[in-house]
């Protein structure tokens, strides 16, 4: 059977703490093992990343540049093997996670690989009489990094792809129940020599890992994506060493549809970023706010998409048309199975509603109507294949609706007037407010969220300078 291993200074290691069981979530069986990483295994990775940082901080960025280049022609080299991988760790249909995820990581490590060489910061100039002042950007150390569960070699590229090119050197933990991807990209670097030694370190493990490399000295700034009450943890850690601390921590994106919205093309591009990823994505669409005039259209053109969509377990992960997989693991398969169980009296379930299948995680998209502000199911992160839907009449009370969760990361709007749109993207608190589109993601533009979906961004050059520290440098004009 498969074993996952860490990836240290450069060399394939066995973590010295207990095994855990890697279960394909398609089947429920165990198919790889993985040890644990002890504070031990996380000291021996910091270790090397503190000392890979005296050398690596020196290289120019087009010496970086031309490591991250080489790195995305490997993912693009080795793609049918990591989507393989992915689908076997994750449950997910091969020919989705093939078109949807490598090119992107490829386009995303080309993107950090070319900003690497366009730091910017303010113009050096003499804004005091007599002296002249400029600005330095300056890599932050070694970074501290916590990948989650739902893309896990996508988010591992979103993390280690713009610390090393702002010339960081990392230690990244993905999470305990898919770390097969992020190790084996590891691996691959360390093969061809892609990184000098140390400067990108991959442990595996449980939270106790995780919080051992949070809380560990050496680690400059930690970075994770994951659950409100994991940011929380980590940023609480953080605070006794005063490490800088990067959140990416969920959402409940609304998607807001007009009277005079193209009915068919909204219920269409929303069921399909609704059920993406069986909806463990944090930009899901999860809640459709929908104005009365076309509510009862709306709902039944939206619940024709849904049951449109292809279960990876009914086609199997390997067909073309399989698209909604299962639960990433078995606790996230019985927190979903837990919300519908507690749907309130008043809702009307428009579609699904129930384990599909006998074997592996599978969950029915489901569609949730008549829906109120303060359910459970509008208001909290359910990560899984559960939409719900709500009436509005004024767009006042549309975004009222919208902005009243805790989660604050995506939202979309739908309408044909251009007033209308430009009002909702300026009164919608989000991070990103899509129109007549929802879940598109480039790496040009940040990803981050607002409230409880954490700070700071990914992607984009923000995501880049979120990695660097500014210094003032001050001369007199006169020594």
């Amino acid at each position: 059977m498969r074993q996952i291993k860490n990836v240290i200074n450069g060399h394939v290691v066995d973590p010295s703490g207990p095994e855990l069981d890697l279960v394909d979530p398609s089947t429920g069986e165990v198919f790889a093992k993985a040890r644990t990483s002890t504070v031990d295994d996380v000291d021996a990775a910091c270790q090397a990343a503190e000392a890979a940082f005296v050398a690596w901080k020196e290289t120019t960025p087009a010496e970086r540049q031309a490591a991250l280049l080489k790195i995305a022609d490997l993912v693009e080299e080795y793609g049918d093997e990591l989507t393989e991988l992915e689908s076997e760790n994750t449950g997910k249909p091969v020919a989705v996670t093939a078109t949807e995820e490598i090119p992107p990581m490829v386009d995303q490590l080309r993107f950090f690989a070319g900003a690497a060489r366009i730091l910017e910061g303010k113009s050096t100039g003499e804004y005091m009489s007599g002296y002249t002042s400029m600005i330095r950007r300056e890599p932050v150390g070694v970074i501290g990094q916590v990948a989650p569960w739902n893309y896990p070699m996508m988010m591992a590229v979103w993390k280690f792809a713009p610390a090393i090119a702002a010339g960081n050197t990392v230690v990244l933990k993905p999470s305990d129940t898919t770390p097969v991807t992020t190790v084996r990209i590891a691996e691959l670097i360390a093969e061809k020599g892609l990184l000098p030694p140390g400067v990108f370190n991959v442990v595996v493990g449980d939270r106790d890992t995780g919080a051992a490399l949070i809380s560990h000295s050496i680690p400059s700034m930690v970075s994770i994506t994951g659950s409100v009450g994991a940011g929380i943890k980590v940023a609480q850690s953080a605070a006794n060493t005063v490490k800088r601390v990067h959140l990416e921590l969920g959402g409940k994106a609304p998607a807001v549809v007009f009277d005079n919205a193209d009915i068919a093309t909204a219920a269409e591009t929303l069921a399909g970023s609704s059920f993406f990823n069986a909806g463990q994505d944090c930009t899901a669409s999860t809640r459709m706010i929908v104005q009365e005039g076309v509510y009862d259209e709306f709902v039944e053109a939206f619940k024709e998409q849904v049951e449109a969509l292809e279960s990876s377990y009914t086609k199997g992960r390997k067909d073309d048309d399989a698209f909604v997989p299962p639960c990433n693991n078995v606790h996230q398969f019985e927190t979903v199975l837990g919300f519908i169980d507690r749907a309130p009296e008043h809702a009307v379930l428009v579609t699904g509603g129930k384990r599909e299948g006998d074997r592996g995680f599978f969950v029915e998209p489901t569609v949730y109507a008549n829906m109120r502000q303060d359910d459970e199911m509008v208001q909290d992160e359910i990560f899984g294949p559960i939409v719900t839907i709500q009436k509005f009449s004024t767009e006042d009370e549309a975004i009222a609706m919208s902005n009243g969760v805790d989660l604050a990361l995506a939202s979309s709007v739908w309408t044909k007037d251009h007033g209308t749109a430009m009002r909702m993207a300026k009164a919608l608190d989000f991070g990103a407010v899509w129109i007549n589109t929802h879940i598109l993601l480039q790496a040009e533009m940040p990803h981050g969220g607002y409230k409880e979906s954490g700070y700071g961004k990914d992607l984009s050059m923000y995501g880049l300078e979120d990695y660097t520290r500014i210094k003032h440098v001050m001369t007199s004009l006169e020594a």
